[in-house]
């Protein structure tokens, strides 16, 4: 039962990154670009990116395959390496945001600048690709125990 309910938080935690993620890029298409709004989303990301490794590390102490098939498939460990990478490509964004929610709050009619709205965007949809890579891997992982 434990296995059960902590593979279902996980997969309805990696649902709202997906939806964090779309919705930072559907955000990033505004004009202007909410700030303050997508600023509190992306600490909601980062607690839900955080939220999932949490859980990660529970099922692989508390699931029904233990560490030992974890630690020896090779599909688990490419899947940890897409999260490291979709971990690092979320810093920029982070960082743009909170120059904008910084500049937004010493100028009210603050815009954020075409190139920083554009990298944003280019890094969120980066990492939405590389969570398609981790979807594809995790259906790898959990059938065959390379």
């Amino acid at each position: 039962m434990t296995g059960w309910f902590l593979a279902s938080l996980h997969h309805v935690v990696f649902v709202g990154l997906i939806v964090m993620l779309a919705t930072q890029m559907a955000l990033l298409k505004l004009d202007p670009v909410p700030v303050q709004r997508i600023a509190r989303l992306d600490i909601g990301y980062g607690a839900t990116a955080g939220l999932m490794v949490l859980v990660g590390i529970a099922r692989v102490i508390w699931g029904e395959k233990g560490w030992a098939y974890y630690a020896g498939n090779h599909m688990f460990w490419g899947k940890m390496g897409l999260f490291v990478l979709i971990a690092l490509a979320s810093i920029r964004p982070t960082l743009i945001y909170l120059k904008w929610r910084k500049a937004q709050r010493k100028d009210g009619a603050f815009v954020p600048e075409t190139k920083d709205v554009q990298a944003a965007r280019t890094l969120v949809g980066n990492q939405m690709v590389l969570l398609v890579f981790v979807v594809i891997v995790a259906a790898g992982m959990a059938r065959w125990p390379l």
